[in-house]
């Protein structure tokens, strides 16, 4: 324990997500050693981001203004949503430049134990949405866990619509690494994504 300012520091640093308290000290001696300058512009930027960053009234992703760049991007498809749970995801996605469609962004998963349910997700969102004739395929891009996958079922029961094609991302093996250490979830996705070898 240190004394006061500097543990009150570590404390917050500490409840950040993936930030343990030997990282959290870590963190704060370096900002205790840095130029004024550079820790005065941290502290602008955190404010900035409290004031400025909101989240896109159409797909829910993190935007400097009422929509984000990727729902006014003329050039993406609107015929086809990529359901994802948070705004990390979607850059995630995006990286890959697989997709050129549009996003949904939950704002999590169903999680009983946590006590999400449906309705404190952008499921309803989603369903006024998909109203528009011009959407015909939606991607469920939720992460491949518990809670992910029961959101996943969730709405492909909720999406059941004529002229909508609703899938999934496929998963399985990652690449390098060992069939002796997959489980048994992810194996079993592996076989039912398999394809036909090309000869």
């Amino acid at each position: 324990m240190y004394e006061g300012i500097i543990q009150e520091l570590i404390d917050e640093l500490g409840r950040l997500p993936g930030i343990g308290p030997k990282s959290a000290q870590r963190i704060a001696f370096h900002i205790l050693q840095t130029e004024t300058y550079d820790v005065t512009r941290l502290a602008e930027v955190l404010l900035e981001i409290r004031e400025k960053v909101r989240f896109c009234d159409i797909c829910g992703n993190v935007a400097e203004q009422a929509t984000c760049s990727i729902c006014r991007d003329p050039r993406r498809s609107a015929a086809t949503i990529c359901v994802v749970e948070e705004a990390k995801d979607v850059v995630a996605i995006e990286r890959t430049r697989e997709f050129r469609g549009l996003y949904h962004v939950l704002g999590g998963a169903i999680s009983p134990i946590d006590g999400v349910g449906p309705d404190d997700l952008r499921i309803r969102s989603l369903v006024q949405r998909l109203a528009d004739p011009v959407i015909t395929e939606v991607i469920i891009a939720t992460d491949p866990n518990l809670e992910g996958e029961a959101t996943a079922s969730y709405l492909t029961r909720l999406l059941v619509q004529p002229n909508l094609r609703v899938t999934r991302l496929a998963s399985g093996l990652p690449v390098g690494g060992d069939l002796e250490y997959a489980d048994e979830i992810t194996l079993g996705r592996a076989f039912e994504g398999r394809r036909l070898v090309e000869h």
